[in-house]
């Protein structure tokens, strides 16, 4: 089959290319569109090697439609329109992962927006849902706000009744795309220029944010804890800033802080099942396009 590789293994951009690869078996799906993550980048310059088991080549999200079925599959027939996560190989024509790792493609959704769909929409609900177990009425803050993972988040966020969902980034332009947004976010702050822990503050009556979401890390690390209210829960799912941090516990205890980390490739294949069947039972039904009707959408930058 054809797959976008990467000429010695690691390397720049530049070393990408359209090769031959092995198909993979028993079942092969054939895939007709793929999502491009940061971890793709990261894999690329050697520094996110795939999970034990799962394909070399990138990609980690995709649409297509089955072409064939191992032997103990019942659920899926050949020709099924499908979308789905796994820990590598969608960059290639054909991918084989567990039946448990695919959901039904809406009929609405294009192959392009339903590929957009599974590493940052289950990312996203992962952290505010099953992690953080977001309460309706809840404050949510909500970094990288622009990202795939957090404009998921946003909508997510409103979707599951929050009372207000704070976003930052770093341009004027991103946040004011992220108020246009029909389930966007109801504020915003510019990390760069604004304190965005007095924001929150201001914005929840000084009460402060019951979730963060943070793919920062070392930098916005004080103004997280002074943003968080009383019993707050804040997920960090990267590190962009860096890792080491002076920190002042007494607010962890005095406001009983919980912190979490989480990462979604590298969970079992059991806890992935679940939490893709868990979304597709909550979520999948209510996201269309970017010009559909339902309260969470899709946004392609570039196809």
């Amino acid at each position: 089959m054809r797959a976008i590789l990467i000429k010695d293994g690691k390397g720049p951009v530049e070393n990408l290319y359209l090769g031959e690869a092995p198909s993979p078996i028993p079942g092969p799906g054939q895939i007709k569109a793929f999502g491009l993550n940061r971890m793709d980048i990261l894999q690329r310059e050697g520094q996110y090697p795939p999970p034990a088991g799962s394909s070399s080549i990138l990609g980690v999200e995709f649409s297509g439609h089955i072409s064939a079925l191992g032997a103990d599959v019942s659920e899926w027939k050949v020709h099924d329109e499908v979308l789905g996560l796994a820990g590598g190989g969608a960059y290639g024509e054909f991918i084989v992962l567990p039946s448990s790792h695919i959901l039904r493609k809406p009929s609405h959704l294009s192959w392009t927006e339903a590929a957009s769909i599974p590493e940052n929409f289950l990312t996203a609900f992962q952290a505010l849902v099953l992690l953080a177990e977001l309460k309706k009425g809840g404050n949510v803050l909500v970094h990288a706000g622009a990202s795939g993972v957090g404009v998921s988040a946003v909508q997510l966020a409103r979707f599951y009744g929050a009372r207000t969902v704070t976003a930052t980034a770093s341009t004027k332009e991103k946040l004011d795309w992220l108020l246009t947004l029909p389930s966007g976010a109801t504020h915003v702050a510019n990390y760069k220029t604004e304190d965005f822990s007095e924001i929150v503050k201001r914005v929840t009556d000084n009460k402060g944010a019951d979730v963060v979401v943070d793919f920062v890390g070392k930098s916005h690390w004080k103004r997280n804890i002074e943003s968080l209210a009383v019993d707050g829960h804040m997920i960090m799912l990267a590190l962009l800033s860096g890792s080491q941090v002076d920190v002042d516990l007494s607010p962890i205890l005095y406001k009983r802080l919980r912190i979490q980390g989480s990462t979604l490739r590298s969970r079992s294949v059991s806890y992935q099942a679940d939490l893709i069947a868990c979304f597709g039972r909550e979520v999948l039904e209510h996201i269309t396009g970017s010009q559909g009707p339902g309260p969470i959408k899709v946004y392609i930058h570039k196809a």
